[in-house]
């Protein structure tokens, strides 16, 4: 059947940590089920938390050591790939019938990965994707994932795959993903802005696929009880905006701001044949006589024992 119903669930990391969060995520259990999603896309670094303003004491040169304490307790909050957090998780996909995209904080001996885990209701936990360039300085927390992770993913929505915030505006990686025929461009984000909008169009525009971007939705500053230099004490730290495309960029759902909520719309994949009669940027509208992209998914280790 090609046409169901997704969604986008906006929600925020808790300040209480990764149980609160969790327990949070869970909540929407019976909304899921009444609103008939067979996806649900949540935001970057839900789980684990995105440490908006946080400088971890980290100076060009040199490191505090109150940093070194913030990063621990950031390290002490992210969750281990698979844990208890993701059986959790397999178990909220199973209980909805959706497949679930989890934008995740995930350690990896003594590395953090923004990463996003892909959930079947039946096989549980069966992919993840690794951001692969974090953005200015995220590279301080998170390592760089490597082409091992780039999934594509057969749901009852259709064939997804993922792009975490600011990978989304790597055209190289698009490119990649297009070739794998994503019905549904799944992007979890903490961009907030009217040009992320624009991206999000954009993408679903040329590529021909639904796009749902997940954002977060935190409240002020003052609120949490934290101060970021230059930043307005009661203005949100993060207003959300997750929203769902159609694939020839109509907005067919949300921006929803300044409010957690299951953000949903009905999805026909016949649809995608339709968009791409004029425009396969992988296919017909391609050319590969002059351009060509070869991707690495091989995993990247420092050392191998033989």
């Amino acid at each position: 059947m090609s046409l169901t119903t997704v969604a986008a669930l906006q929600l925020g990391s808790s300040p209480e940590g990764k149980e609160a969060t969790l327990a949070g995520i869970l909540a929407y259990e019976n909304e899921i089920i009444a609103s008939g999603a067979r996806l649900v896309v949540m935001p970057e670094a839900v789980l684990g938390g995105y440490p908006k303003g946080e400088t971890f004491g980290t100076q060009l040169g040199y490191r505090l050591p109150e940093g070194r304490e913030a990063f621990a307790r950031y390290f002490a909050n992210a969750i281990d790939v698979p844990g208890q957090e993701t059986e959790a998780l397999a178990g909220l996909s199973q209980r909805t019938n959706a497949s679930l995209v989890v934008g995740v904080i995930e350690r990896d001996g003594s590395t953090l990965y923004c990463s996003a885990l892909f959930f079947d209701p039946q096989q549980g936990l069966v992919a993840k994707h690794r951001k692969l360039m974090p953005t200015g300085t995220e590279r301080l927390i998170w390592g760089q994932g490597d082409g091992s992770t780039l999934p594509a993913v057969e749901t009852a929505a259709g064939r997804i795959g993922c792009a975490i915030c600011w990978e989304n505006h790597m055209p190289l990686l698009r490119t990649a993903m297009y070739a794998k025929n994503i019905d549904i461009w799944c992007a979890p984000t903490v961009d907030e802005r009217d040009i992320w909008q624009a991206s999000m169009r954009h993408i679903a525009h040329e590529g021909r696929c639904f796009v749902i971007s997940a954002c977060q939705v935190q409240p002020s500053p003052a609120s949490l009880g934290i101060s970021i230099p230059g930043w307005e004490p009661d203005r949100p730290l993060i207003q959300g905006g997750s929203v769902i495309i159609g694939p020839l960029g109509d907005v067919l759902a949300g921006p929803l701001r300044g409010q957690e909520g299951l953000l949903t719309t009905q999805v026909d994949t016949k649809e995608l044949v339709r968009a791409r009669y004029d425009f396969d940027v992988v296919g017909h509208y391609s050319r590969p006589d002059v351009f060509s992209l070869s991707v690495d998914e091989r995993p990247k280790k420092t050392v191998n024992f033989l």
